[in-house]
């Protein structure tokens, strides 16, 4: 096994390549439910803490904790939607055997 070998079976990143209107569709869609998410979520924690104002004993923990899964469900939609590829975005930098087109 030589060295580059060993790199590469240490990352463990897979791209899924899709066709073109397939990764518009996933990243459009994707992007809209995260920034939703995530502005519904800082909402809630809003609400929860009535604009960081509250005292400890008046915050409303079980809207606080959904307003934070919403921020973190946001999250991870966005994080994996980032997995997806065309063929046409070029190579991966995972493909270190393959030649750069690029000048």
């Amino acid at each position: 096994m030589t060295d580059d070998q060993s790199a590469d079976s240490g990352n463990q990143r897979r791209d899924v390549v899709v066709p073109l209107r397939v990764y518009k569709t996933v990243t459009v869609f994707s992007t809209l439910f995260a920034v939703a998410s995530v502005v519904a979520g800082f909402i809630l924690v809003d609400v929860a803490t009535q604009l960081a104002s509250a005292p400890v004993s008046e915050i409303d923990v079980p809207v606080a904790i959904a307003g934070i899964g919403a921020i973190l469900a946001g999250t991870v939609v966005y994080a994996f939607s980032t997995r997806f590829r065309t063929e046409e975005m070029g190579k991966s930098k995972d493909d270190a055997d393959k030649p750069s087109d690029n000048g």
